[in-house]
């Protein structure tokens, strides 16, 4: 009976389809990559986590793997089942402030690692900046892809989070001059900011162009 009560969706070729089978194909190998990048995701935090030396940088690292940790059994779980999850997606809330320093102080030219020993909180805070920015760009390709309705509304919500996340990173590591702003020269700014005007009037549609 339970079975029977299922919500059904149409294949022309197939007829039709349970629940648990609502996707694409396309779909199916974009959320396989979004799932497996965030098993990346995860075991490099874990890896790092060893290595973290500020504890204002191991509670972010925690933090974020315990979200990122919950998002992916949140994506597993309407994915296997093509329905609503069990645990509803969540807002990720950073704890960084949103003020910037802008401009450049000297710094010694980076470089690669040449063992496991130079491994810095620089090194491991842009190490989590670079995941979570891979995972947002992955995650809102995928979306656009996505036939399945709450599979799409999970990973679309999954986009600002990620967002989130590499800001907070960035707002640390700006905090501790590993992530630098370079700004123009305030003329050369002013003069870019208003490159552009906002439009005012719809366009205008010519005679030829309307149904006869």
């Amino acid at each position: 009976m339970q079975n029977q009560q299922e919500p059904m969706h149409q294949n022309m070729h197939t007829g039709a389809v349970p629940q648990q089978l609502n996707h694409g194909g396309h779909e199916l190998f974009d959320v396989h990559e979004v799932l497996s990048g965030t098993i990346g995701t995860l075991n490099q935090y874990m890896l790092l986590r060893q290595h973290v030396k500020d504890p204002e940088l191991m509670d972010m690292l925690d933090r974020q793997y315990q979200f990122i940790q919950d998002e992916y059994n949140t994506t597993v779980d309407c994915f296997t089942t093509g329905g609503n999850p069990a645990k509803p997606t969540q807002s990720y809330k950073m704890k960084q402030g949103n003020d910037f320093i802008f401009g450049l102080t000297p710094t010694q030219p980076k470089k690669p690692l040449q063992s496991v020993t130079e491994i810095t909180d620089e090194s491991i805070s842009g190490l989590m900046l670079g995941a979570v920015k891979s995972s947002a760009a992955m995650k809102a390709m995928a979306a656009c892809e996505v036939t399945n309705p709450v599979v799409r509304r999970v990973l679309a919500d999954s986009v600002p989070n990620c967002i989130e996340m590499a800001y907070e990173i960035s707002i640390y590591q700006n905090k501790h001059h590993y992530y630098q702003v370079p700004q123009l020269a305030q003329q050369d700014m002013q003069q870019m900011l208003n490159a552009f005007a906002p439009a005012t009037m719809p366009p205008q549609t010519s005679n030829h162009n309307l149904p006869h």
